[in-house]
């Protein structure tokens, strides 16, 4: 493998003198950085990196933990960071853990060898709790993590879900459902928490058959939809935290004569365009800006105040 030494020999001059080359330092003779440069040509000489990244203290790497890269959601998310990593001269390293533990706490292993500079967590699955060794300025999170010295941005969950229940009450809705991604997460428990407080607001009660997990995709629309045909009791109105199941749920309905919203209104978040084209009424979740908000909160040397983003909705034919 070439080194400087070979680079020194090859050049007929000292390793001092290839290392402040390669380093661009001004005080070489011009002969020299001449020889020492078509030498480096000669051997086809690359520098190793990480040599350049420890005497510097950075990598401009920015680790990314991820539970899925298929989904509109994390993919939305990653674009926001990587758009503000390239602005600033970073790369990404990301890390998909398909919410397993081990590979989550990997990535924190990662930050601890320096292999990045810092970490943003899309979503988690170990507790606080277990992260608290790792978690330090450079560390990111994309929820409502209570405690006040970590950065965090996040959409509030919690009065998106309100307002959609809100808005299905004001239609004339009483017996609501929920479908979730899961049901643990700082996310998903702000959702069912404000699920449940607008419920009992409206005098309604909340019935667990009536809230559905590991909603993600379209094949699990198709599947919620399927069950929700053979309830003997039945929700009038559906909160779907994901359009691409909402999408999924329309078009199985779709194929089984069910009318939606006559026999089902469905509200959806994301407004993904497939919200659009299939009509179905969808709160804008500023998912995009996420990314850009924890990207420039890793940035911060100071602890800045959290980034709270808020929904928006549009209103369409599915309600």
């Amino acid at each position: 493998m070439t080194n400087i030494r070979s680079i020194a020999k090859l050049a007929g001059v000292s390793v001092s003198t290839v290392s402040r080359v390669l380093n661009d330092h001004p005080y070489v003779k011009e002969e020299k950085r001449r020889k020492v440069l078509d030498a480096v040509e000669q051997l086809n000489y690359i520098k190793n990196a990480n040599a350049v990244h420890l005497s510097k203290g950075k990598t401009y790497s920015i680790g990314v933990i991820l539970p899925y890269l298929n989904l509109p959601y994390f993919g939305e998310i990653l674009q926001g960071i990587a758009g503000e990593a390239l602005n600033h001269g970073y790369h990404l390293q990301l890390f998909q853990t398909d919410y397993d533990r081990r590979a989550e706490l990997d990535a924190f292993h990662r930050l601890q060898m320096k292999e990045v500079d810092g970490l943003i967590l899309t979503s988690r699955s170990n507790s606080l709790d277990v992260l608290a060794p790792f978690i330090g300025s450079n560390v990111v999170f994309c929820e409502n993590v209570y405690d006040p010295a970590h950065k965090k941005v996040f959409i509030d969950h919690y009065k998106g879900i309100r307002r959609a229940v809100e808005y299905l009450v004001s239609k004339g809705h009483s017996q609501i459902g929920l479908c979730l991604h899961r049901t643990f997460g700082t996310n998903s428990e702000e959702r069912i928490r404000g699920f449940y407080d607008s419920s009992e607001a409206a005098g309604h009660t909340v019935r667990d058959e009536w809230i559905f997990n590991d909603c993600y995709d379209l094949q699990n629309g198709r599947d919620v939809l399927s069950a929700w045909e053979q309830m003997d009791e039945k929700p009038s109105a559906l909160i779907v935290t994901s359009d691409q199941v909402s999408a999924g749920m329309v078009a199985e309905a779709e194929k089984k004569s069910i009318r939606i919203p006559d026999d089902l209104a469905i509200v959806s978040f994301d407004n993904h365009p497939i919200s659009d084209a299939l009509n179905i009424t969808s709160f804008e979740v500023p998912i995009r800006n996420v990314g850009v908000e924890a990207f420039k909160l890793f940035l911060e040397n100071e602890h800045p105040e959290p980034v709270i983003l808020t929904t928006k909705m549009f209103e369409r034919g599915s309600v």
